[in-house]
């Protein structure tokens, strides 16, 4: 594989192999380099990198007490004994230093031939994904609650739940994505006896989610000023409880346009569930795990009847409620029931939870539990926290629904392209706007860490030249634009590498290996920023190249090489960007 081979090679040994020195040993013929572990020295040429031999003999080795003359007279012996080869064209010491020369030539045909074998696994294949255990993994996000429309907040865990559900497939994991609703609780009597008293079924069917969120909003404010109202409320929701078939009835009502308004929303941001669950599911699940806690004798009461769980471990007081004074159950103790059922249904191996920041004692005290509950596999379950987004608004004004802000966006867009000169005839204007905005609204979010706040600006997200998911749009339209004109490269075993020295294109090249480290570090920290970062500077490195390596007007053997660098650009670009959850355009 052509990263592996370049990354790793320099190399046939392990690093320990550095005791040798000390020891005497002179036999062996590489040493084993990681890239973290390499730099490139502004000084050296791009083909050349460079190891700090000093960093080596002190973390390997540890000895921090070495002469500099120690050092290099050392640097010098191990340079001596390394071989070049296919891969290192030349070996060289500096000031502490070893450097290896890279035969750019092979590297740029290993390269870009692994991305058109590759395709849209290219990265994936890497040896770094190479024995990685197929795991079965749930992940729990976005979770709107029912009968309201779908807020701004929700915005941030349906597109980071998206992406890690993407990149695990991606690698090979087999992913249960679930949507838990908000589809219990006392406003659900609220909502079932204003409907009852206010609703209108003409305005239920025309715009379901408005109407309903009206009638609440009417009811709450009713119930604010009249004990009927209120009295009327508890009892819908005691008849909900006790599973009346009117009540229910109308509660399932709610509950399908719901899902079905939600459905619409998903499919504008390009995300789909495997399954639809909610609290609802879990309300007499709920009491046997009351009576197992019960049994188990962490189950205490307050005065009030309150039913609490001591946390602490060294006898700390650290309590969690799990049952109101009435007997009824609580949102951490149907969270307890859910864990407890998907374990038993799906047996995954991680299971993980998508929401903001201020959940996180909610996750502590849930992981507790279960723990306390003799549940071993709580430690297979994770929370993913994440910031809040401050002043995101529209025009008009403050915005409250995700639906306002994605036809802002897609409005923007519009807007933007129809008074620029280079926009190109669209079959379909109002999908390209939608894509560009949602990539848009994407990459400002994914740009920082995920338990960052961050502060929203529409003239910032939306700029075509600067690190935003527009210029990742228009880079991926640009160089796609180049296919359709000078048409695609079907194999690359016939390309010329000297056509593919100059310095942007070696540039893009080592950018293009890289992408499996990247890769690699989100899967483990799940942090889409990694992503961001490179496909932003690869539309760079790509731009500069575009700029100053043409392929009009250029022999036929460097337009084919070209064109080949940076159709395998686009690739990488298209496929780091639908791990994202974006769709690339190939027209703006």
């Amino acid at each position: 594989m052509a990263a592996s081979r370049f990354r790793r090679h320099i190399a046939a040994q392990d690093i320990l192999s550095l005791k040798a020195i000390n020891e005497g040993q002179k036999s062996y013929e590489h040493i084993h380099f990681h890239i973290e572990n390499m730099q490139c020295s502004p000084a050296l040429q791009p083909s050349t990198i460079s190891a700090d031999f000093q960093f080596f003999m002190n973390s390997v080795l540890g000895d921090s007490k070495q002469s500099k003359s120690d050092i290099q007279l050392q640097t010098q012996r191990l340079a001596e004994q390394l071989k070049c080869d296919d891969v290192v064209s030349e070996i060289s010491t500096g000031e502490g230093r070893v450097n290896f020369t890279v035969n750019q030539e092979l590297l740029a045909k290993s390269v870009l031939q692994q991305v058109f074998k590759d395709g849209s696994e290219y990265g994936i294949k890497s040896e770094l994904f190479l024995g990685l255990p197929r795991r079965k993994i749930l992940i729990e996000f976005s979770s709107p609650n029912i009968a309201k429309k779908f807020h701004v907040g929700h915005l941030r865990s349906t597109i980071i739940g998206n992406f890690i559900a993407n990149l695990k497939e991606a690698i090979g994991h087999h992913v249960t994505r679930m949507n838990y609703l908000g589809d219990w609780g006392m406003q659900f009597g609220l909502l079932g006896a204003g409907f009852q008293q206010l609703g209108s079924e003409e305005k239920l069917k025309s715009n379901p989610l408005q109407h309903l969120v009206e009638v609440y909003i009417e009811a709450n404010k009713a119930a604010e000023e009249d004990e009927t109202i209120k009295k009327m409320a508890q009892d819908f929701f005691r008849k909900l409880e006790a599973r009346e078939e009117e009540a229910l009835s109308l509660w399932q009502r709610f509950r399908d346009i719901s899902i079905e308004e939600y459905v619409k929303m998903y499919q504008r941001l390009g995300v789909y569930f495997d399954e639809y669950s909610g609290e609802s599911f879990y309300q007499e699940k709920c009491q046997e795990v009351l009576k197992v806690l019960d049994a188990k004798g962490l189950l205490k009461k307050t005065e009030e009847g309150t039913g609490i769980i001591n946390l602490s471990e060294k006898g700390d007081q650290s309590y969690s409620a799990v049952m109101r004074s009435d007997g009824t159950s609580l949102y951490i103790t149907r969270d307890l029931a859910a864990a407890i059922d998907r374990m038993d249904k799906y047996d995954p191996d991680t299971m993980i939870y998508v929401t903001d920041k201020s959940q996180i004692s909610h996750f502590q005290q849930l992981f507790q539990i279960l723990k306390l509950l003799g549940h071993k596999w709580a430690e297979r379950c994770q929370h993913v926290p994440f910031g809040r987004v401050q002043g995101m608004k529209t025009r008009r004004g403050e915005v409250v629904f995700l639906d306002d802000v994605l036809d802002e966006a897609c409005s923007m867009v519009l807007e933007r392209m129809a008074s620029t000169k280079t926009t190109k005839e669209l079959v379909d204007p109002l999908e390209t706007a939608q894509r560009v905005g949602l990539a848009a609204l994407i990459i400002q979010d994914f740009r920082g860490l995920l338990s960052s706040d961050y502060q929203f600006n529409w003239d910032r997200v939306l700029q075509s030249q600067g690190d935003t998911g527009v210029f990742l749009q228009y880079t991926h339209a640009r160089l796609h634009s180049l296919e359709e004109v000078f048409g695609k490269v079907s194999r690359v075993s016939h390309i010329d590498p000297t056509c593919l020295q100059d310095p942007q294109a070696v540039s893009l090249i080592q950018h293009l290996l890289r992408y499996d480290e990247i890769l690699y570090q989100s899967s483990q920290d799940l942090q889409p920023k990694h992503i961001v970062l490179y496909l932003l500077a690869l539309s760079h490195l790509a731009a500069a190249a575009h700029k100053m390596l043409p392929v009009k007007g250029s022999v036929p053997e460097l337009a084919e090489a070209r064109i080949c660098l940076f159709q395998a650009a686009r690739t990488v670009l298209a496929n780091g960007m639908k791990l994202l959850g974006i769709t690339p355009v190939t027209k703006m």
